[in-house]
């Protein structure tokens, strides 16, 4: 049985919240706890709150203890990027791009 957690249109860039979720992947829920409250980026607070939200959709679900659950699967996929102009010499002007991010979790009870 599986839990999945889902957070949309998160302001960070896919690649900056890739090297976060690449370090839970595959890892117990307790080990992926420790392992994002240590880690030095910001995008691990939001990826932390998106693993509790997991584990609670799986509480809700009636799965196992929370200890023997899993991450089996953790991705990241781009969402839509602002466009913002920034004005430069000579009235050029540069386009800045802020991009988000689709993080999703999902959790399991079953053997790896």
């Amino acid at each position: 049985m599986e839990a999945r957690a889902i957070v949309r249109y998160l302001r960070v860039t896919p690649r900056k919240a890739r090297l976060v979720v690449d370090l839970i992947r595959g890892k117990s829920v307790g080990e992926a706890f420790r392992i994002l409250k240590f880690t030095p980026r910001h995008v691990a607070q939001s990826v932390e709150k998106l693993l509790r939200s997991a584990v609670a959709n799986a509480e809700q679900k009636q799965m196992k203890e929370v200890d023997r659950l899993w991450v089996r699967q953790a991705y990241v996929d781009q969402g839509p990027t602002m466009k913002r102009t920034m004005p430069r010499a000579m009235g050029r002007a540069n386009i800045i791009r802020k991009r988000s991010s689709h993080v999703t979790l999902v959790l399991s009870d079953e053997g790896k």
